[in-house]
């Protein structure tokens, strides 16, 4: 029971380490052959935006709007992959069972 207690609590220790390292962590998804790139934490948000200044016409705009959505998606499939890897990492040995959410 004690030795279950310890790994609780080095757990949660390496959860809150893992969150901190997630907040700072920046993923980047690229489209359009990185004529767009969106920039996010590790934690899904987004925090940069770069729009290649050839796609500014007003033709262009859905294609744009496209491409921004794809990109956003790619740096956002980053950003959880990166999350899984620091959960493997922080969870060690104790049998999580999946699509379990500790934080």
């Amino acid at each position: 029971m004690f030795d279950i207690m310890k790994k609780a609590k080095e757990l949660q220790s390496k959860m809150a380490e893992m969150q901190e390292e997630l907040a700072s962590a920046e993923v980047e998804g690229v489209s359009g052959a990185g004529m767009v790139k969106v920039t996010l934490n590790g934690k899904g948000d987004m925090k940069g935006l770069s729009i290649d200044p050839s796609l500014f016409t007003a033709e262009e705009a859905d294609v744009l709007e496209d491409l921004i959505i794809a990109a956003h998606q790619d740096a956002r499939t980053k950003a959880e992959q990166l999350s899984a890897e620091k959960m493997k990492e922080a969870t060690g040995d104790l049998p999580i069972p999946p699509g379990m959410k500790l934080f």
